[in-house]
């Protein structure tokens, strides 16, 4: 009896574990039709294919089962999944222990279930593009690793991870969603974690002292935050610590800790962009494990030791911008392996080290704005790893090593204003990738030799305000790429070579200051409207009739042989006419506002007119009470921030936009503001005014009184961009909006580096973003907004933000401070415009949401880009439009440093060209016309 009871009982248990079995698998085969439910993507369509047995999921691609059956990890991560995480992961999966799903497009919320999953030890959900809120993770007590970088959380940082004490890892990187939070001091209590990494997730405060306990900790990433205050001696008992990151805070201060010289594991050192003053310990110097120091942007002094001589691992050295004096070791670089060495914008002096590029593998050597003294080393000449090459602002003196003017890698090379002298080597047509040659302002002699038209890829040449003499080789006509040649400043004796009219490209042409004799080439005309300078030379003949209809007849001054074939009105050059001078009646226009078009005033006034300050900057002739007159309200085409825009046709035939800017009473703010702010705002007139470039409109005139200010501009008959792509009349096809992103690129390149000093736009969007009759673009509206904005009187502020929401940077809406670099995020929001058609803000993206964010949480999947496109356009073009959505995407990194620069904009546009060759040559109109289609209204 008692073994019949015992086997029926055996019997029993085994019928009821493979009931729970059964079930057991059941709920989990239900969970992964769930994900394919409510996932897309083509991981699936291998699941699909496999079918072994009982348990089939358990052979599933990123699955991964225990002995009994149970799913214990999930791994898909970057397999470009997209849609919602099915909710209440551990009820069907019980005993899940790794769950990762990063580099996946997952919509919506984080899905706050996979709290309940009690024996999870491993979550990734690292670039999966969530939003919300996060949940209490106190349940998570088995938690090591906690990776939610990459996302759009919002509200407060879930700080119950400090109750995780099992954790090792724990990263939130770019979460800048969050309210501002501290640092709590029982973060200290995770003993167990070797990896904390908080990088832009809106960290304010102090550092935790506490922190110094946390004596696991290798990797320790704080950047990007809002800390203050010291750096705590504490860190320096992170005995185990490799990586250490306190870059871009802007507000921590003081000395830098002798302690962290204890740091014996140190790999990365990292405190650039903040407030550190003092030396630079020498227990820093001597960590004996260290390749990455970067300390630049702070305000840091002293002297770099020898002791930097005897490392063998530092790859990294950048402390650009700080104030450190004395001479640079001489044998730095001797025993590391150097790949960037960066000490520009400091006091150093002496020679340069000589055995900087000893390890072969040095890509950036940049010393500009120091004193640095003596020859360019031999050396140099063999660094064939090098990219850029910047000495520029030292006192460099002697030849130009041969070599160094042919590395084949090197892109640019940058030696301006020292005293350098010998002539430039025929070795340079040799240097197939430079792209950047700058030399200006030393006393480099001989003439220029034409090899140098086989650098190809070269797009700026500044060999100005040297000795050169000598013939411009033709052969310079054969850099199709180049975009800036000054020349001006030298002996050039010959004369100017037709060849350049095939610069296509070039916006800047500066050839003043030489002994150039002969004619204006005709051809040369086909350049306009770009900046062109031919003064003060020995040119003679007649100025080509383009060249003063274009307004450029200043760039001619200063030689005598010149003459005109047109009669000239311009009171500031005078130029003898060619022959049978034809008596033509001078036109003096006087600036005149009629004072009832104008402002309104009461009618005691309204019949008076009254004299104006004028600025003109193109030759036009112009009835100035035509202009008053036509300032009515049917010939208002526009309205915007800055003022009211009327397009006038004149009785000459052509047609000029006038803009009336917008202006308060003269009793709301004071006088000294008034005439302050007037003066500003004709500042930035005449620097609008005095520019030549085919992609920035052209300024006419202007006049203004204290209560009156008036802009006369060229008519862009097309309008404006953002009418062209939101308003629904047209559409515009991707070559011609690719034609647009160029040109407004190679404007704002212009701006930011071919002139003297940069202009900063400010203010770029889609509506100051002008189209001509074959719709190419033209930038307009730049320096003006900030000033008005500043208009209000006393009260105003003296860092004014002038931009739009929606285009504005991060880093200027927070410090009030315009760089070149804020113009780059704006551009790049137009770019977004451009490739999918939709505007800056909608209401689709979402509460306090923009087109970035949006674009953002579709690219990481490859149906992503795609998604994003404009549906109106020509599938033919996606991939060339994905490539333009990249860049978009880089112009508006949260980090400036991280954006590019507009002139490596230009480059990357041109290669994203949609009929594979440089657009800026084509002239094809029927190709112009049809890239533009009439919609029905």
């Amino acid at each position: 009896m008692a073994f019949q009871f015992s086997f029926i009982l055996a019997l029993s248990l085994l019928s009821l574990f493979n009931s729970f079995q059964a079930a057991t698998t059941a709920n989990q085969s239900q969970f992964f039709t769930l994900m394919r439910n409510s996932l897309k993507g083509n991981l699936f369509s291998y699941w699909n294919n496999t079918n072994t047995g009982f348990t089939p999921f358990c052979s599933y691609t990123g699955i991964g089962c225990n002995e009994n059956r149970d799913v214990v990890s999930i791994d898909l991560s970057a397999q470009s999944l997209s849609g919602h995480f099915p909710d209440d992961v551990c009820s069907y999966l019980p005993r899940l222990r790794i769950l990762r799903l990063s580099h996946n497009n997952l919509h919506g919320n984080f899905p706050s279930s996979i709290t309940n999953c009690s024996l999870l030890e491993q979550l990734n959900m690292s670039s999966t593009y969530l939003t919300g809120k996060l949940p209490d993770f106190s349940p998570l007590t088995s938690l090591r690793l906690l990776d939610l970088s990459y996302n759009h959380f919002t509200g407060d940082f879930p700080l119950s991870v400090t109750n995780l004490t099992n954790l090792e890892v724990l990263n939130f990187n770019e979460n800048g969603g969050f309210n501002v939070w501290e640092l709590p001091e029982n973060i200290s209590g995770l003993k167990k974690l070797n990896t904390m990494v908080l990088t832009t997730c809106m960290v304010r405060g102090f550092i935790p002292r506490s922190l110094g306990n946390m004596t696991s900790l290798s990797d320790l990433e704080l950047s990007g935050n809002f800390l203050v205050g010291r750096i705590p001696i504490e860190l320096g008992l992170l005995k185990n610590l490799k990586l250490l990151e306190l870059y871009y805070n802007q507000q921590l201060e003081g000395e830098i800790p002798e302690e962290l010289g204890n740091l014996t594991e140190l790999i990365d050192l990292d405190m650039s962009v903040n407030k550190l003053s003092g030396k630079i310990p020498e227990s820093i110097w001597r960590l004996p494990k260290l390749q990455v120091l970067q300390l630049y942007n702070n305000t840091l002094i002293g002297e770099i030791p020898e002791a930097i001589e005897s490392s063998t691992t530092l790859t990294t050295l950048s402390l650009y911008d700080n104030f450190l004096t004395g001479e640079v070791p001489k044998g730095l670089g001797r025993s590391s392996p150097l790949v960037v060495l960066e000490l520009s914008e400091n006091q150093l002096s002496g020679e340069l080290p000589a055995e900087a590029c000893n390890g072969g593998k040095l890509l950036y050597f940049l010393v500009l704005g120091n004193s640095f003294s003596g020859k360019l080393p031999e050396n140099y000449a063999r660094c064939e790893s090098l990219i850029r090459f910047r000495v520029s602002y030292n006192r460099l003196e002697g030849t130009i090593p041969e070599g160094l003017l042919a590395l084949p890698h090197v892109s640019i090379l940058d030696m301006g204003y020292n005293r350098l002298n010998g002539s430039v080597p025929r070795s340079i047509g040799n240097a197939k990738n430079l792209s950047e040659l700058f030399i200006q302002s030393n006393g480099i002699s001989g003439v220029l030799p034409p090899e140098i038209s086989q650098a190809v890829n070269l797009v700026k040449i500044d060999l100005s305000n040297n000795l050169l003499s000598g013939p411009i080789p033709s052969e310079i006509g054969n850099l199709r790429k180049l975009n800036s040649l000054m020349l001006q400043g030298n002996k050039f004796n010959s004369s100017i070579p037709d060849s350049l009219s095939s610069l296509k490209s070039l916006n800047v042409l500066d050839l003043s200051n030489n002994h150039l004799m002969g004619s204006i080439p005709e051809s040369l005309c086909e350049l306009l409207p770009n900046s062109m300078n031919f003064s003060d030379n020995l040119l003679s003949g007649p100025i080509p009739l383009p060249f003063i209809k274009g307004g450029l007849v200043e760039s001619f001054s200063g030689n005598p042989g010149l003459c005109v074939s047109v009669y000239l009105s311009s009171s500031h050059i005078s130029f003898p006419m060619c022959s049978r001078s034809s008596n033509r009646k001078k036109i003096n226009v006087i600036w005149l506002c009629k004072e009832n078009s104008m402002m309104g005033r009461d009618e005691t006034s309204s019949s008076s007119f009254f004299s104006y300050d004028v600025k003109s900057f193109h030759r036009i002739s112009f009835d100035q009470r035509e202009i008053a007159e036509a300032m009515i309200d049917k010939n208002i085409v526009g309205q915007g921030g800055s003022g009211t825009v009327y397009k006038i046709q004149l009785s000459n035939g052509e047609v000029v936009a006038v803009k009336k800017l917008w202006s308060r009473s003269t009793k709301d703010f004071a006088s000294e503001d008034r005439l302050d702010l007037d003066k500003e705002l004709k500042t930035e007139v005449e620097t609008l005014g005095s520019i030549r470039h085919k992609n920035i409109v052209k300024l006419y005139s202007y006049f203004s009184r204290l209560d009156c200010s008036l802009l006369v501009y060229e008519y862009m008959p097309n309008g404006n961009l953002w009418d062209a792509l939101h308003n629904g009349k047209i559409l515009l096809h991707w070559p011609t909006r690719h034609q647009i992103a160029l040109g407004v690129a190679q404007g704002l390149a212009y701006l930011h580096h071919d002139l003297k000093l940069p202009i900063i736009h400010r203010d770029i969007k889609s509506t100051n973003i002008l189209l001509d009759i074959n719709y190419k673009p033209k930038v307009a509206d730049f320096g003006i907004a900030k000033v008005l904005q500043a208009r209000g009187g006393k009260d105003s502020t003296t860092t004014v933000i002038a931009g739009t929401y929606g285009y504005l940077a991060p880093e200027y809406a927070y410090t009030s401070k315009a760089t070149t670099k804020c113009d780059v995020y704006s551009f790049g929001v137009v770019l977004m415009e451009l490739v999918t058609g939709r505007k800056p803000v909608e209401a689709e993206f979402g509460e306090d949401k923009n087109i970035i964010y949006w674009v953002s949480t579709k690219v990481e999947t490859k149906e992503g880009p795609i998604e994003v496109l404009d549906k109106q356009l020509s599938g033919a073009f996606k991939d060339k439009m994905i490539k333009v959505l990249k860049i978009a995407i880089r112009c508006t990194y949260k980090s400036p440093s991280h954006r590019p620069t507009m002139s490596e904009v230009v480059q990357l546009l041109i290669e994203a060209d949609p009929y594979g060759c440089d657009i800026c040559k084509s002239s094809n109109k029927t190709r112009e016309s049809e890239d533009v289609t009439k919609t029905q209204s």
